[in-house]
């Protein structure tokens, strides 16, 4: 399969990074994430969990501190909303996205995908690209009880490296969830694996994405 490059080529990259929960960003992109920073194209990054509240919000803020020591620039909004009601907060949050657009400037979105289970995951995808119209929208994915893994359509190709350094990276940090019996270096090595299979990742591994559109020019 013919591999595009992004951010190898030198130029500056913008990346908005949202995730509804303090571990979603880290689990749905965190090895390209990692990947991306340790190219050769500076990168300015903005930070977003929207429900980062008690011990998960010094989760969320160690966890994008390590990631993003390489990031030219980083900017983190940790925000309190509660954990499995962002429907019933959908004003405030829909404003929270409309003042989020006009701070930020971003090449690449990376979000929930539309068709997640989870109701703030769905939410978040619906504002992210109901707000960010005009730009590439990437949706991650999350490996859940409820099975609701789908069919991606783009996928990053991860170095055996780059996803040990995630797999370490969510151990390390997320402490609050290791007593989940799906948070494990199994279920994210076999999910990574799984990916990897279906785009022939050079070195078996890969993270899988959703896209709407898409211009290439």
């Amino acid at each position: 399969m013919k591999a595009l490059p992004i951010a190898t080529t030198g130029a500056p990259l913008s990346i908005l990074a949202i995730g509804a929960h303090s571990d979603d960003i880290e689990i749905g992109a965190g090895g390209t994430l990692l990947s991306w920073l340790a190219g050769a194209s500076p990168i300015d990054v903005d930070w977003c969990v929207l429900s980062a509240n008690g011990p998960r919000n010094d989760e969320a803020r160690a966890s994008a501190d390590a990631i993003l020591k390489k990031a030219r620039t980083r900017k983190l909004h940790l925000m309190n909303y509660k954990d499995g009601y962002f429907p019933a907060e959908y004003m405030s949050l829909k404003n929270f996205f409309q003042q989020l657009k006009d701070s930020v400037a971003p090449d690449i979105v990376l979000t929930h995908h539309a068709t997640d289970a989870h109701q703030d995951h769905r939410l978040i995808a619906e504002l992210t690209t109901n707000t960010f119209r005009n730009h590439l929208v990437l949706g991650y994915e999350i490996p859940k009880w409820d099975g609701d893994l789908s069919r991606p359509n783009m996928y990053f190709a991860l170095s055996e490296r780059a996803l040990a350094i995630k797999i370490e990276h969510l151990m390390n940090h997320f402490a609050t969830q290791r007593s989940k019996d799906w948070f494990d270096d199994e279920t994210f090595r076999g999910l990574a694996r799984l990916r990897g299979m279906e785009c022939r990742a050079p070195e078996n591994y890969a993270e899988a994405f959703h896209v709407n559109k898409i211009l290439i020019s």
